[in-house]
């Protein structure tokens, strides 16, 4: 357990800043206590002081896992945010996509969301931008990237992609043994 280095933090918060752009100093100031970041075993975990101070008295190779995962990097650099850190970043999220009741199982199952099964999206987003994925009932179901911006999907053929498949609530099931 250690603090990320310069180039881990750099590569980590702007893979945040796609998905909730400067609200990523609202995880790190809250008012009901001190967060940071950690790295652990190539994962990043998101974690109050408190707890932090207790995990230090753990030996590393003891530890599994501590406070909340946020992703992990693969070996060349490359930071992946896992499931887990949908809670976290959905209250901030810039931009939004809603799914139509049709469409939410097969985002569950890991399938791109097609134009067929678009309820809503966020005005002025952009291609290739990060978007956190609704049910129409605002339960954020989880994330991907914008394969269309807002204009180009209203003029969409029905089964073109307008979101890339990141991660869904679905993951929880289909990957227990590897999240942690």
């Amino acid at each position: 357990m250690r603090p990320l280095t310069e180039d881990e933090t750099k590569i980590f918060f702007e893979k945040l800043s796609k998905y909730i752009g400067d609200n990523i100093k609202l995880l790190i100031d809250r008012p009901d206590g001190v967060y940071c970041f950690r790295l652990h075993k190539d994962r990043v975990y998101y974690v109050g002081e408190e707890l932090m101070k207790r995990a230090a008295n753990i030996a590393r190779e003891q530890l599994v896992s501590f406070g909340t995962c946020f992703g992990k990097f693969t070996k060349t650099q490359k930071f992946r945010l896992h499931i887990t850190a949908l809670e976290y970043l959905a209250p901030y999220a810039k931009y939004k996509v809603w799914l139509k009741p049709s469409a939410e199982q097969q985002f569950l199952y890991g399938h791109h969301v097609m134009k067929s099964g678009l309820g809503r999206i966020t005005e002025n987003t952009g291609q290739y931008q990060g978007v956190i994925v609704y049910s129409m009932n605002d339960l954020p179901l989880g994330f991907g990237v914008a394969a269309k911006t807002t204009p180009e999907c209203r003029h969409a053929d029905p089964m073109t992609i307008v979101t890339f498949h990141q991660a869904d609530i679905g993951e929880y099931i289909r990957s227990e043994d590897t999240l942690t």
